[in-house]
């Protein structure tokens, strides 16, 4: 009997495509080499494994039923903070580009500190931390790090 198909079985999905493509890629690596097994060994076998049990848990899913994802997500406030912890990063991805990464990184840290310190204090610590980081990764270890017109 087929009951309710949730997160787990999303999940199960998700892991066996994963798993689908980076066998197929893995198959494109050599599975020996002059010293032993090659750079394509360890993924097919890891890939496979998964393979086998995403498919286990699909059939224990459909079998036994999933819990479903209304149950797992917080409600109210909790999946606002859920939402903007998810949203805050793929912002910041979209506007380092153009921004550069201190104010990128000024603008998604003052996000995801507004929910818990006041307007002020958020602006500060973000501005304080994206400064910090910069200097630690562009000067220090020399990273390259995207910035705007200004250098910053």
């Amino acid at each position: 009997m087929v009951r309710s198909l949730g997160l787990g079985f999303i999940l199960a999905i998700f892991f066996l495509v994963c798993s689908f493509v980076m066998l197929w890629q893995s198959l494109r690596m050599g599975y020996y080499s002059e010293y032993g097994p090659g750079p394509g060994f360890l993924p097919l076998w890891i890939n496979g494994l998964i393979i086998i049990l995403s498919v286990l848990y699909i059939i224990h899913v459909m079998r036994k039923g999933d819990i479903p994802i209304s149950k797992i997500l917080p409600k109210g406030e909790g999946f606002v903070n859920v939402m903007v912890s998810m949203g805050a990063p793929i912002l910041f991805l979209l506007i380092v580009p153009y921004s550069g990464f201190i104010t990128a990184s000024t603008i998604t840290l003052f996000i995801l500190f507004i929910r818990g310190f006041k307007w002020y204090w958020s602006l500060g610590y973000s501005a304080i931390l994206s400064f910090i980081l910069f200097w630690i990764f562009g000067t220090l270890l020399q990273v390259p790090i995207p910035v705007n017109v200004l250098g910053w």
